[in-house]
């Protein structure tokens, strides 16, 4: 690799399109400490408490528990950067080998240096929230209406996360000459313009949510919100991904992972979208949450009718 066409970390990052000379000239370490504590870390961090805001302020609405939440964030936040680290590593081996050849730990958990994938996170949250929705008894909780709220958070923890990219000056595009083109100093001092796919995926990101947000008003069964985030996720992580230089490949065979990924999310979410919507015409009466609304006044009537029955 050409050393002087390495993207200096601290340099001046500049969208001529949108904000004509004006350069960005913020440090990717926020804090001066020992190793440093770096901005993508710090919103990262940021991301996962705004979804945790979210989560526990939307609970209600599809029948969560907070007790539940709760102990389902407790697991899931190590469990996503775990699964997210995990898939990162697993596709770039080469980068985690010292100079002997070997496996080096410290460079697979130095998640500070940037490179944690979101369907890593994706997958080890899907398998989280099926082991706890599988628990016996009042703790349990349907799977479908966890995930419908998790995926919500998930959005909005995407869109505040994919700026740690943005500090950290990677996960750009090509080059590019576009009107939101972003413009990178290398170690020769020469500007590159590229595509800022960090602020794509933001920006896509942060209208599903909004469109998702509406379309929880209409829910018709439970999941249709998380079919919807593998669809709408899908689509876009399809097109932003053929515009990464970053790519993580299929071993040798040339595919992009994520678009393969994407690809299927699209396919799967849709297929199973348009079966429930126009084959099962499901009944909203059946979401988990008018469910449980309806066993708890139920239940509330019996205790009427005795209490008022003990009063004759």
């Amino acid at each position: 690799m050409d050393m002087n066409s390495v993207i200096m970390t601290d340099s001046p990052i500049r969208f001529p399109g949108l904000f004509g000379d004006w350069a960005i000239t913020i440090s990717s370490k926020a804090i001066d400490i020992g190793n440093g504590i770096y901005w993508y870390g710090i919103l990262i961090a940021l991301g996962m408490l705004v979804a945790l805001w979210w989560c526990m302020r939307q609970r209600t609405k599809y029948g969560i528990r907070e007790d539940d939440l709760i102990d389902g964030l407790l697991w899931g936040i190590p469990s996503a950067i775990v699964g997210a680290r995990l898939y990162y590593v697993l596709f770039y081996l080469s980068e985690f080998k010292d100079h002997e050849g070997h496996f080096s730990w410290s460079k697979a958990i130095a998640i500070w240096d940037g490179g944690l994938a979101i369907y890593g996170t994706v997958i080890a949250v899907i398998i989280l929230a099926v082991c706890l929705s599988r628990r016996k008894g009042k703790r349990g909780f349907k799977f479908f209406a966890m995930t419908d709220l998790v995926v919500m958070g998930l959005l909005v923890g995407q869109i505040v996360g994919r700026w740690g990219n943005f500090m950290n000056r990677e996960a750009h595009g090509a080059v590019t000459d576009s009107f939101f083109k972003m413009g990178l100093v290398d170690a020769s001092g020469a500007v590159t313009y590229y595509h800022p796919t960090f602020l794509y995926e933001s920006v896509w990101n942060l209208v599903g949510f909004l469109a998702l947000h509406f379309l929880t008003k209409k829910r018709k069964f439970d999941g249709q919100i998380f079919l919807s985030y593998l669809t709408w996720y899908g689509l876009g992580r399809v097109w932003i991904e053929g515009l990464r230089t970053d790519s993580l490949y299929l071993f040798s065979t040339g595919i992009r992972v994520s678009q393969l990924v994407a690809a299927l999310c699209v396919v799967i979410g849709g297929r199973a979208l348009a079966f429930m919507l126009i084959k099962r015409k499901p009944d909203p009466a059946q979401l988990y949450v008018n469910q449980k609304a309806a066993r708890e006044a139920e239940a509330a009537q019996e205790d009427a009718e005795a209490e008022k029955s003990e009063n004759l």
